[in-house]
């Protein structure tokens, strides 16, 4: 390998060291990421299993080759409005914690790779509201990108899960 080519492979992996790849799905009119790495599969939507006394953001449960899934719907649980299914929504299954979930989304967009200058610190609203898992908002040309801590969120929730079972 030339020296050129031995330049060139260590400026790529210095590249792919500084950035993070997130996929990006769509909650009405925002756009968020999440790490890709958690992202086992994407799913359509398809009807679930209610659970009684289940908190009002879990839809329910799923069959998912026999593992049980809880799947969140994330509208809800972001108090983001009313819910609509259509034929662009979608699960998205995690694996969080050694666990696997889904959450529910309007659609998916993308994997997009952020450099670290692409991301701003996530703002202060004082008591407004929740912000705990907003890591960051991504900053592209056209777009922003609202980066969600997603186990922290989803570890919160499967406790809430376990203690209405």
């Amino acid at each position: 390998m030339s020296d050129a080519a031995i330049a060139v492979s260590r400026a790529d992996a210095q590249a792919s060291a500084a950035s993070q790849e997130y996929l990006t799905f769509r909650l009405g009119e925002e756009e968020y990421g999440i790490d890709i790495l958690r992202v086992q599969e994407i799913r359509g939507y398809d009807p679930v299993t209610r659970i009684a006394n289940a908190p009002d953001f879990v839809k329910g449960v799923i069959n998912l080759r026999g593992n049980i899934v809880p799947i969140i719907d994330m509208r809800i649980r972001l108090q983001l409005g009313a819910v609509a299914y259509d034929a662009m929504t979608v699960v998205i299954i995690l694996t969080v914690g050694g666990r696997v979930v889904g959450m529910v989304v309007d659609s998916v967009s993308d994997v997009l790779a952020l450099q670290a200058e692409q991301v701003r610190a996530a703002p202060e609203f004082g008591g407004a509201f929740d912000t705990r898992y907003i890591t960051g908002l991504g900053a592209l040309e056209d777009r922003m990108l609202i980066l969600i801590d997603i186990e922290a969120l989803i570890r919160e929730d499967i406790m809430s899960i376990a203690a209405a079972a």
